[in-house]
Protein backbone atom coordinates (compact mmCIF):
# COMPACT_ATOMS: atom_id res chain seq x y z
CA UNK A 1 0.00 0.00 0.00
CA UNK A 2 1.04 3.18 -0.99
CA UNK A 3 2.04 6.31 1.49
CA UNK A 4 -0.56 8.26 -0.28
CA UNK A 5 -3.27 5.21 0.07
CA UNK A 6 -2.35 5.63 4.22
CA UNK A 7 -2.50 9.37 4.50
CA UNK A 8 -5.96 8.75 2.63
CA UNK A 9 -7.27 6.01 5.01
CA UNK A 10 -6.17 8.30 8.07
CA UNK A 11 -8.06 11.43 6.71
CA UNK A 12 -10.85 9.84 6.26
CA UNK A 13 -10.75 7.53 9.34
CA UNK A 14 -12.63 10.22 12.46
CA UNK A 15 -15.98 11.25 9.28
CA UNK A 16 -15.93 7.01 9.28
CA UNK A 17 -15.90 6.73 12.51
CA UNK A 18 -18.92 9.38 13.48
CA UNK A 19 -21.04 7.62 10.89
CA UNK A 20 -20.65 4.43 12.71
CA UNK A 21 -21.76 5.70 15.49
CA UNK A 22 -24.45 7.63 14.02
CA UNK A 23 -26.08 4.53 12.43
CA UNK A 24 -27.91 1.80 13.66
CA UNK A 25 -25.74 -1.06 13.72
CA UNK A 26 -27.25 -4.30 11.43
CA UNK A 27 -26.53 -7.75 11.70
CA UNK A 28 -24.71 -9.39 8.53
CA UNK A 29 -27.01 -11.24 6.59
CA UNK A 30 -24.98 -14.61 5.67
CA UNK A 31 -24.74 -15.66 1.81
CA UNK A 32 -25.86 -18.68 0.95
CA UNK A 33 -23.42 -20.33 -1.60
CA UNK A 34 -25.16 -21.20 -4.91
CA UNK A 35 -26.02 -25.09 -4.51
CA UNK A 36 -28.39 -27.14 -6.21
CA UNK A 37 -31.15 -28.35 -4.50
CA UNK A 38 -30.59 -31.99 -5.09
CA UNK A 39 -27.66 -34.13 -6.01
CA UNK A 40 -27.03 -37.97 -6.74
CA UNK A 41 -23.77 -38.89 -6.84
CA UNK A 42 -23.38 -42.61 -7.73
CA UNK A 43 -19.21 -44.81 -8.78
CA UNK A 44 -20.01 -46.44 -12.03
CA UNK A 45 -18.04 -50.00 -11.78
CA UNK A 46 -19.29 -50.63 -15.33
CA UNK A 47 -16.54 -51.76 -17.90
CA UNK A 48 -18.03 -49.44 -20.63
CA UNK A 49 -15.59 -46.83 -21.84
CA UNK A 50 -18.00 -44.28 -23.44
CA UNK A 51 -18.55 -41.27 -21.04
CA UNK A 52 -21.37 -38.20 -21.35
CA UNK A 53 -22.31 -35.03 -19.63
CA UNK A 54 -24.94 -32.28 -20.22
CA UNK A 55 -26.11 -29.14 -18.81
CA UNK A 56 -29.28 -28.36 -19.04
CA UNK A 57 -31.76 -26.06 -18.72
CA UNK A 58 -33.12 -24.84 -15.26
CA UNK A 59 -29.45 -25.72 -14.01
CA UNK A 60 -29.61 -29.56 -14.12
CA UNK A 61 -26.48 -31.20 -14.37
CA UNK A 62 -25.72 -35.17 -15.79
CA UNK A 63 -22.83 -36.94 -15.98
CA UNK A 64 -22.46 -40.63 -16.75
CA UNK A 65 -19.66 -42.92 -16.31
CA UNK A 66 -17.26 -39.69 -16.07
CA UNK A 67 -13.98 -40.00 -14.02
CA UNK A 68 -14.00 -37.16 -11.34
CA UNK A 69 -10.97 -35.38 -12.95
CA UNK A 70 -13.21 -35.19 -15.96
CA UNK A 71 -16.03 -33.57 -13.75
CA UNK A 72 -13.34 -31.13 -11.50
CA UNK A 73 -12.53 -29.97 -15.10
CA UNK A 74 -15.98 -29.67 -16.25
CA UNK A 75 -16.75 -27.28 -13.10
CA UNK A 76 -14.00 -25.16 -13.53
CA UNK A 77 -14.13 -24.73 -16.90
CA UNK A 78 -10.78 -26.24 -18.16
CA UNK A 79 -10.11 -29.06 -19.78
CA UNK A 80 -9.51 -32.05 -18.28
CA UNK A 81 -6.32 -32.76 -20.50
CA UNK A 82 -5.02 -29.42 -20.33
CA UNK A 83 -1.64 -28.45 -18.49
CA UNK A 84 -3.28 -25.91 -16.16
CA UNK A 85 -5.11 -28.52 -13.90
CA UNK A 86 -2.77 -30.79 -12.00
CA UNK A 87 -3.01 -32.31 -8.74
CA UNK A 88 -4.76 -34.99 -6.89
CA UNK A 89 -4.36 -38.95 -6.15
CA UNK A 90 -4.53 -41.46 -9.22
CA UNK A 91 -8.16 -42.67 -8.37
CA UNK A 92 -10.16 -39.57 -9.17
CA UNK A 93 -8.23 -40.18 -12.84
CA UNK A 94 -9.53 -43.94 -13.56
CA UNK A 95 -12.68 -44.25 -10.45
CA UNK A 96 -16.01 -43.06 -12.56
CA UNK A 97 -19.24 -41.47 -11.05
CA UNK A 98 -22.65 -40.90 -12.60
CA UNK A 99 -23.61 -37.79 -10.98
CA UNK A 100 -27.43 -36.56 -11.66
CA UNK A 101 -28.39 -32.91 -10.01
CA UNK A 102 -31.11 -30.50 -9.74
CA UNK A 103 -31.34 -26.75 -8.91
CA UNK A 104 -33.93 -25.23 -7.01
CA UNK A 105 -36.73 -22.79 -9.09
CA UNK A 106 -34.76 -19.89 -8.47
CA UNK A 107 -31.07 -20.60 -9.19
CA UNK A 108 -30.96 -19.28 -12.98
CA UNK A 109 -32.45 -16.06 -12.81
CA UNK A 110 -35.38 -15.42 -15.84
CA UNK A 111 -34.05 -14.19 -19.21
CA UNK A 112 -30.41 -15.92 -18.46
CA UNK A 113 -28.58 -17.11 -21.40
CA UNK A 114 -27.58 -20.50 -21.88
CA UNK A 115 -24.16 -19.48 -21.26
CA UNK A 116 -24.74 -17.22 -18.37
CA UNK A 117 -27.06 -20.49 -17.10
CA UNK A 118 -23.94 -22.58 -17.77
CA UNK A 119 -21.50 -20.70 -16.04
CA UNK A 120 -23.96 -20.73 -12.67
CA UNK A 121 -24.37 -24.67 -13.21
CA UNK A 122 -20.31 -24.82 -13.14
CA UNK A 123 -20.12 -23.03 -9.86
CA UNK A 124 -22.96 -25.08 -7.80
CA UNK A 125 -20.74 -28.24 -9.44
CA UNK A 126 -17.77 -26.66 -7.80
CA UNK A 127 -19.96 -26.49 -4.35
CA UNK A 128 -21.23 -30.45 -4.84
CA UNK A 129 -17.55 -31.52 -5.43
CA UNK A 130 -16.66 -29.68 -2.32
CA UNK A 131 -19.48 -31.04 0.12
CA UNK A 132 -19.42 -34.67 -1.54
CA UNK A 133 -16.05 -35.22 -2.39
CA UNK A 134 -14.22 -32.45 0.52
CA UNK A 135 -12.40 -31.13 -3.27
CA UNK A 136 -10.22 -28.38 -2.26
CA UNK A 137 -8.55 -26.77 -5.30
CA UNK A 138 -5.99 -23.86 -5.51
CA UNK A 139 -6.53 -21.52 -8.17
CA UNK A 140 -2.88 -19.48 -9.14
CA UNK A 141 -2.04 -16.88 -11.91
CA UNK A 142 1.73 -17.29 -12.63
CA UNK A 143 3.82 -16.52 -15.38
CA UNK A 144 4.98 -19.28 -17.38
CA UNK A 145 6.07 -20.50 -21.06
CA UNK A 146 2.55 -20.23 -23.01
CA UNK A 147 1.01 -19.73 -26.34
CA UNK A 148 -0.54 -15.80 -26.89
CA UNK A 149 -3.40 -16.39 -29.43
CA UNK A 150 -3.44 -12.45 -31.17
CA UNK A 151 -4.76 -11.29 -34.77
CA UNK A 152 -2.65 -11.33 -37.34
CA UNK A 153 -1.02 -8.95 -39.64
CA UNK A 154 -3.99 -9.15 -42.77
CA UNK A 155 -6.76 -9.65 -39.85
CA UNK A 156 -9.02 -12.62 -38.15
CA UNK A 157 -10.19 -15.09 -40.93
CA UNK A 158 -13.36 -16.45 -39.37
CA UNK A 159 -16.84 -16.79 -39.99
CA UNK A 160 -19.33 -14.81 -38.05
CA UNK A 161 -21.81 -17.48 -36.83
CA UNK A 162 -25.64 -16.96 -37.55
CA UNK A 163 -26.47 -17.40 -33.89
CA UNK A 164 -26.60 -15.03 -31.72
CA UNK A 165 -26.20 -15.38 -27.64
CA UNK A 166 -29.49 -15.06 -27.14
CA UNK A 167 -30.88 -17.19 -29.72
CA UNK A 168 -28.74 -20.08 -28.78
CA UNK A 169 -30.90 -23.62 -28.07
CA UNK A 170 -31.30 -24.36 -24.47
CA UNK A 171 -31.04 -28.31 -25.84
CA UNK A 172 -28.78 -28.67 -28.35
CA UNK A 173 -30.17 -30.55 -31.56
CA UNK A 174 -28.99 -33.91 -31.71
CA UNK A 175 -25.21 -34.53 -32.08
CA UNK A 176 -24.44 -31.38 -31.30
CA UNK A 177 -25.37 -29.48 -34.32
CA UNK A 178 -26.40 -25.70 -33.75
CA UNK A 179 -25.26 -25.84 -30.30
CA UNK A 180 -23.04 -23.03 -28.35
CA UNK A 181 -20.33 -22.85 -27.29
CA UNK A 182 -19.54 -26.72 -27.87
CA UNK A 183 -16.44 -28.26 -30.49
CA UNK A 184 -16.69 -31.42 -31.73
CA UNK A 185 -13.46 -33.13 -32.98
CA UNK A 186 -10.19 -32.61 -31.88
CA UNK A 187 -6.07 -32.93 -32.38
CA UNK A 188 -7.05 -35.60 -35.24
CA UNK A 189 -10.15 -34.63 -36.52
CA UNK A 190 -10.15 -30.38 -36.28
CA UNK A 191 -12.16 -28.09 -35.05
CA UNK A 192 -16.09 -28.51 -36.07
CA UNK A 193 -18.67 -25.92 -34.71
CA UNK A 194 -21.37 -23.66 -35.08
CA UNK A 195 -21.28 -20.69 -32.53
CA UNK A 196 -18.27 -20.36 -30.55
CA UNK A 197 -16.14 -17.96 -28.82
CA UNK A 198 -12.27 -17.25 -28.63
CA UNK A 199 -12.46 -18.40 -25.63
CA UNK A 200 -14.17 -21.81 -26.52
CA UNK A 201 -11.58 -23.10 -29.56
CA UNK A 202 -8.60 -21.58 -26.53
CA UNK A 203 -10.12 -24.12 -23.99
CA UNK A 204 -10.97 -26.87 -26.22
CA UNK A 205 -7.49 -27.53 -28.18
CA UNK A 206 -5.63 -26.70 -25.12
CA UNK A 207 -6.48 -30.41 -24.36
CA UNK A 208 -3.71 -30.72 -27.02
CA UNK A 209 -1.12 -28.67 -26.21
CA UNK A 210 2.19 -28.69 -24.78
CA UNK A 211 1.84 -25.26 -23.46
CA UNK A 212 -1.28 -23.29 -21.75
CA UNK A 213 -3.24 -21.14 -24.22
CA UNK A 214 -3.44 -17.22 -23.71
CA UNK A 215 -5.96 -15.49 -25.70
CA UNK A 216 -5.11 -11.77 -26.44
CA UNK A 217 -6.85 -11.18 -29.30
CA UNK A 218 -9.90 -9.31 -27.85
CA UNK A 219 -12.17 -10.42 -30.61
CA UNK A 220 -15.66 -11.15 -29.73
CA UNK A 221 -18.82 -12.63 -30.44
CA UNK A 222 -19.83 -16.46 -32.09
CA UNK A 223 -17.88 -17.65 -34.31
CA UNK A 224 -18.37 -21.00 -37.18
CA UNK A 225 -15.57 -22.76 -37.35
CA UNK A 226 -14.51 -25.52 -39.55
CA UNK A 227 -10.77 -26.91 -39.93
CA UNK A 228 -8.59 -29.56 -40.54
CA UNK A 229 -6.93 -32.18 -37.55
CA UNK A 230 -3.53 -31.06 -36.44
CA UNK A 231 -0.47 -33.11 -36.03
CA UNK A 232 0.50 -34.24 -32.10
CA UNK A 233 2.35 -31.42 -30.14
CA UNK A 234 3.25 -33.86 -26.98
CA UNK A 235 4.68 -37.15 -27.74
CA UNK A 236 2.69 -40.67 -26.88
CA UNK A 237 4.32 -43.24 -25.09
CA UNK A 238 4.74 -46.61 -26.20
CA UNK A 239 6.11 -50.04 -24.84
CA UNK A 240 9.14 -50.65 -26.49
CA UNK A 241 8.89 -53.09 -29.57
CA UNK A 242 4.89 -52.57 -30.01
CA UNK A 243 3.98 -51.50 -33.35
CA UNK A 244 2.84 -47.92 -34.32
CA UNK A 245 -0.76 -47.88 -34.31
CA UNK A 246 -2.91 -46.83 -37.72
CA UNK A 247 -3.67 -43.59 -35.98
CA UNK A 248 -0.13 -43.01 -35.08
CA UNK A 249 1.08 -43.74 -38.48
CA UNK A 250 -1.31 -41.14 -39.73
CA UNK A 251 -0.57 -38.73 -37.06
CA UNK A 252 3.54 -38.82 -38.61
CA UNK A 253 2.53 -38.01 -41.60
CA UNK A 254 4.79 -34.74 -42.57
CA UNK A 255 2.04 -33.32 -44.43
CA UNK A 256 -0.49 -32.77 -41.55
CA UNK A 257 -0.74 -29.20 -40.36
CA UNK A 258 0.65 -28.18 -36.95
CA UNK A 259 -1.79 -26.39 -34.43
CA UNK A 260 0.21 -23.27 -35.55
CA UNK A 261 -1.14 -23.58 -39.09
CA UNK A 262 -4.84 -24.16 -37.80
CA UNK A 263 -4.51 -20.56 -36.04
CA UNK A 264 -2.85 -18.95 -39.01
CA UNK A 265 -5.52 -20.09 -41.68
CA UNK A 266 -7.96 -18.75 -39.33
CA UNK A 267 -5.99 -15.50 -39.28
CA UNK A 268 -4.55 -15.57 -36.16
CA UNK A 269 -1.37 -15.79 -34.94
CA UNK A 270 -0.01 -18.42 -31.98
CA UNK A 271 3.34 -17.32 -30.55
CA UNK A 272 5.40 -19.03 -27.95
CA UNK A 273 5.93 -16.28 -24.66
CA UNK A 274 5.81 -16.32 -21.24
CA UNK A 275 2.33 -15.11 -20.07
CA UNK A 276 0.45 -14.79 -16.70
CA UNK A 277 -1.74 -17.82 -16.84
CA UNK A 278 -4.56 -19.07 -13.95
CA UNK A 279 -3.81 -22.67 -13.22
CA UNK A 280 -5.46 -25.18 -11.46
CA UNK A 281 -4.59 -27.41 -8.82
CA UNK A 282 -6.41 -30.16 -6.53
CA UNK A 283 -5.38 -30.05 -3.28
CA UNK A 284 -7.68 -32.42 -1.34
CA UNK A 285 -10.10 -34.64 -2.11
CA UNK A 286 -11.89 -37.85 -0.88
CA UNK A 287 -13.89 -40.62 -2.46
CA UNK A 288 -17.56 -39.88 -1.12
CA UNK A 289 -20.38 -41.85 0.42
CA UNK A 290 -22.81 -43.14 -2.15
CA UNK A 291 -26.28 -41.48 -1.95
Amino acid sequence: MSSRSVGLIAAALPVAVAVFYALPVRAQQPTTPLAFEAASVKPNNSSDFHMAWHFLPGGKFSATNAPLFVIVGLAYDVGFQSVRLSGGPNWIRSEKYDIEATAGPSAIPAGSTVKQRDDRTRVMLQNLLADRFQLVMRRETREMPAYVIVVAKNGPKLHKSSLEEKDCPEIPARGGRLACHIINGGMGRGLHAKAVTLTDIVTFVENWSDRPIVDQTGLQGLFEVETDGWAPMLPRARPPGQEPSAEEIAMADPTRPTLFMIFDRLGLKMEPQRAPVETFVIDHVEKPTEN
